[in-house]
């Protein structure tokens, strides 16, 4: 899956089940993950406009708190919610002490950065961002809860079953391609399986923050 739509039209988004692709399918090198299988695998991938440069998609990237309030559409109850009720950065791999939003020089390769969020299905957990490689016209990076997600206090995902990885790079002077890879371990609940729609539209309403598009714009991702 390659293939980017044209600059200014919606993203190409694809999901799969294990039916499609085996439940022991081998992650790419490219994303640094190590366990096989997947309950949902989802990707996006764009082009989108960029007149500021670099800094500017950093900025973005790390605004962690301006990440609260951010909103999908529910495929499940055909309605925008919030997705994100509260986002902060944090100092570790704890949680426990909030701090300022990431700035664009600490997007450094090999880097390690750690983020709180409170979603509105699965509660509050603590993420890993690892900085694959950064430069003026690239960034790599993954993400991963590190804390168990719960929902009603039923264990949703145990740490490292909720990954993504980005990859956003300068194709022009102006013009950036985005893409995106989600996926759900094999081990998560199987009470998350089956919700592709909504997969999806989670993963449009962050590329839709980063470009600076309304993440309840119409239309939805999938509806």
């Amino acid at each position: 899956f390659s293939v980017y739509p044209a600059l200014g039209t919606p993203p190409t988004l694809m999901a799969w089940d294990p039916a499609g692709l085996g439940r022991t399918w081998t992650p790419p090198a490219c994303t640094g993950w190590r366990e096989t299988g997947f309950l949902s695998l989802v990707v996006v991938a764009a082009r989108f406009r960029q007149v500021s440069g670099s800094t500017e998609v950093l900025r973005r990237v790390g605004a962690i708190s301006e990440f609260t309030g951010m909103r999908y559409w529910s495929a499940t109850t055909k309605r925008w919610k919030t997705l994100v009720v509260h986002s902060n950065a944090v100092t570790g791999p704890t949680g426990d002490q909030v701090r300022k939003d990431f700035a664009p020089e600490e997007f450094t390769e090999g880097g390690t950065l750690y983020f709180q969020q409170e979603d509105n299905m699965s509660g509050k957990a603590t993420y890993r961002m690892h900085i694959h490689s950064a430069g003026p016209d690239h960034l790599v990076f993954e993400t991963e809860n590190t804390t168990t997600m719960r929902y009603l206090l039923w264990p949703m995902y145990k740490p490292g079953e909720l990954q993504s990885v980005y990859f956003i790079r300068r194709e022009s002077a102006e013009v950036w391609s985005f893409y995106s890879l989600s996926r759900t371990g094999r081990k998560a609940s199987s009470l998350t399986a089956g919700h592709d729609a909504s997969s999806v539209n989670r993963s449009v309403a962050f590329f839709r923050f980063l470009v600076g598009i309304p993440t309840d714009q119409e239309p939805p991702g999938a509806p």
